[in-house]
């Protein structure tokens, strides 16, 4: 009898553990297809957005089967700089961490307001724990130079369409002492002058979403908010979006799946609304 329990107690382990790996394979390996899109629109057709900052904007939730469903007007790019249909996750440099990002939600949303012959195309470049000042200065960071990447990806934007805006989400590493905070604006101030310059339009929107309500430093992170807020209130083409009902993905640092999905979309009526 007691033999006869083992077997039962090592094969309900062996079951358990077998489904366990399945369910964490398939989740780690989200999408498992390319989709190349059979048709570019013409460059005065799509509109191009590019998405910076560190891991909130990166992606660092949850994907589930809805964030893997692409659109045919909704275009992205993989690691060889070549256009896909977007899907999450969208962000390629930190693959061992890349999760659900604003993306796709925010182009899913825009949809909704823009022209039916207008295509949307998201260029990540967000890298998680860069400081504001390591993109100022085109730090290599994971492996990445920050500023130059930005670069590339403008050029490769206006090879395919016309650049309408900027999602800015960062802050968290610049929250730690008095000194970052206070500089912070400043350092804001320089970094989107240059963004603008690159793209050659000093009047190009740039969204910036607030730090989370959740960490552990949250003096620090609203102290950022504020900074961020007080920039805002000095460029006429600048947004700040809301994210104090957001919640975190239990770790006091990223948005969960659901904080991700409705930051895009605020992102994306924020967008609407300054274009008016």
């Amino acid at each position: 009898m007691f033999h006869k329990t083992l077997i039962l107690l090592f094969s309900l382990t062996l079951m358990y553990g077998c489904a366990t790996q399945k369910n964490v394979n398939r989740v780690s390996v989200f999408p498992v297809k390319t989709s190349i899109p059979a048709h570019i629109p013409d460059r005065d057709a799509v509109w191009v957005f590019l998405l910076a900052g560190q891991s909130n904007m990166a992606g660092r939730a949850v994907i589930e089967p809805k964030d893997t469903v692409p659109n045919e007007r909704i275009f992205s790019i993989n690691k060889n700089g070549e256009p896909v249909l977007a899907k999450e996750p969208l962000h390629f440099y930190e693959p061992g961490m890349a999760g659900l990002d604003c993306g796709l939600s925010f182009g899913k949303e825009l949809l909704k307001h823009i022209p039916r012959d207008v295509s949307i195309l998201l260029l990540p470049t967000a890298v998680g724990g860069s400081a504001i000042g390591q993109w100022i200065h085109d730090s290599t960071f994971r492996n990445v130079a920050l500023f130059s990447n930005f670069r590339e990806k403008v050029k490769l934007g206006q090879q395919y369409g016309i650049i309408k805006g900027i999602l800015w989400h960062q802050g968290e590493n610049d929250a730690t002492t008095t000194e970052q905070i206070q500089a912070y604006q400043g350092a804001l101030t320089i970094l989107l002058q240059q963004f603008r310059k690159e793209t050659g339009n000093p009047s190009l929107p740039v969204l910036m979403g607030e730090l989370g309500s959740f960490s552990e430093d949250n003096d620090g992170w609203q102290a950022i908010n504020q900074q961020i807020h007080a920039y805002a209130a000095t460029d006429n083409y600048a947004r700040v979006i809301s994210t104090k009902d957001l919640r975190h993905k239990g770790d006091k640092v990223h948005f969960n799946s659901k904080g991700q999905r409705l930051l895009g979309k605020r992102f994306a009526k924020a967008f609407i609304r300054l274009s008016e």
